[in-house]
């Protein structure tokens, strides 16, 4: 089995493959106080559930956004799994060209995310993906990443505003039924629910309008379910994007293809 892992700043994504099939995925906190042994018991348990044991492990690949954690699994991956893990970089040929001013700048998951996204489109294509930043990314119909946009997270939004602002509460993020607040906590999910959506569908529409093309719009992360049910631009959600652009990824290097590098 390929053990496929996203370390994002907020959550960590798990995904276990037997071939192209994703067999179970799980999400965990990311967190860059916790050591190799910690991290290793709360993937034992999570494999165990699944009744899956580390010896079944055949290979791991990790993207990652927190270089102190990507220490961290590279080592747990030595250790428990007795892999060193293939590791999206810069310089991974993933088979999609980056037409960015500094590459290396790209985040992996962005890159993953491209790959994904066109291997299973084969056209233009916007992925939107809510993370702790929320990220747009605009592939070209020949497949090149061309770049994107980089918005903060509407949880980093909500965030922000309670700490702020001295009167406000902490809120959850839901979609109010009404844009119009009867009181401060329905008034704040208002704004930061349908302010978050306007920003969304703006950015969107002025891609698409600088683009020249007519983009697949594809929502991924975690709250992606949520902002898409009010989005007027957002096409599709997948939740397994990020996952699905690592096996991708990981076979094209098993099978040696010789593709064009990141940069």
């Amino acid at each position: 089995m390929l053990f496929a892992i996203d370390i994002g700043n907020t959550n960590t994504v798990l995904g276990l493959y037997r071939d192209r099939q994703l067999l179970h995925d799980w999400r965990i906190t990311t967190d860059k106080s916790r050591t190799v042994d910690e991290y290793a018991v709360v993937i034992h348990d999570l494999f165990a559930l699944a009744q899956v044991r580390f010896d079944q492990v055949e290979d791991v690949i990790i993207s990652c956004v927190v270089p102190p954690v990507l220490v961290t699994f590279e080592s747990l991956c030595r250790r428990y799994f007795k892999h060193v893990p293939l590791v999206v970089e810069a310089d991974t040929r993933t088979g999609m060209p980056i037409c960015y001013d500094h590459p290396s700048e790209v985040g992996a998951d962005r890159v993953v995310n491209g790959v994904a996204a066109y291997e299973r489109y084969h056209r233009a294509l916007i992925i939107v993906d809510f993370g702790t930043a929320t990220t747009f990314d605009y592939i070209c119909a020949q497949g090149n990443y061309q770049g994107g946009a980089i918005a903060p997270g509407i949880g980093i939004a909500a965030e922000a505003l309670h700490q702020r602002a001295s009167k406000l509460p902490r809120v959850d993020i839901v979609r109010p039924p009404h844009v119009i607040g009867k009181n401060t906590v329905s008034s704040m999910q208002a704004g930061i629910f349908y302010g978050y959506v306007g920003l969304v569908d703006g950015i969107v529409e002025r891609m698409k309008a600088e683009c020249g093309e007519d983009p697949l719009v594809i929502a991924t992360g975690g709250l992606a379910p949520l902002v898409a049910e009010s989005s007027t631009t957002i096409d599709e959600v997948s939740a397994d994007l990020t996952l699905e652009g690592l096996r991708i990824i990981h076979e094209r290097h098993r099978l040696g293809f010789d593709r064009s590098p990141v940069r």
